[in-house]
């Protein structure tokens, strides 16, 4: 089992330890998921100072609510990506809105706008990182290297039909980020908040 498959056992020791106030525990979820904290996190706020702060929020609000999250209605991972995005549009909705106070550029509703597509980038991102490595690969050649399906098929070393049909699954999963209600989807990460 890799480290991205976090069974839902751990999910809830580590809850009751955040819950007993076990240093450790926070340390240890930190170790495992302050890189997808910190990397959606970033793509919404857009900046690495930003990031930083928002990732610390996260982890602050976690330790100080660890009843917060309930391990029956998801994995560990899905809600902290979704605390994640919450707060990171939140924190980019207050700098923002603080900049048009101030008389910057822009107007409420290109914050909006600004507002829905970071979330959906965000929300695509994570997709990506629990899609399957065969789903992620084939996307892979055909996106980053423009391989159509018979010159994916063969840098994977699979039938046309079998590179055709994980191209079209790793599609489908990655258009369910445009949509905030979809099955299995973590809450709130595909909606501005």
């Amino acid at each position: 089992m890799t480290k991205r498959d976090v069974p839902p056992r751990w999910d809830r020791k580590m809850q009751q330890r955040l819950a007993r106030g076990e240093a450790a525990a926070l340390g240890e979820l930190y170790d495992r998921f302050a890189s997808l904290v910190h990397g959606l996190a970033h793509r919404v706020v857009g900046d690495e100072h930003t990031a930083d702060a928002v990732t610390r929020d996260v982890f602050a609000h976690v330790w100080q609510h660890p009843d917060s999250y309930d391990p029956r209605l998801g994995p560990l991972r899905s809600w902290l990506a979704a605390l994640t995005n919450r707060l990171a549009v939140q924190r980019l909705r207050t700098t923002e809105t603080a900049a048009l106070a101030r008389g910057g550029p822009g107007t409420a509703e290109e914050l909006e706008r600004k507002l829905r597509h970071a979330s959906v980038a965000a929300r695509a991102d994570y997709i990506v990182q629990l899609m399957p490595t065969p789903l992620r690969a084939a996307l892979e050649l055909a996106y980053f290297q423009r391989r159509d399906y018979h010159q994916t098929a063969a840098d994977l070393g699979v039938t046309d039909d079998e590179a055709r049909r994980r191209l079209r699954l790793g599609l489908q999963l990655l258009a369910t980020a445009h949509d905030a209600e979809a099955p299995g989807a973590p809450p709130g990460i595909g909606g501005a908040a």
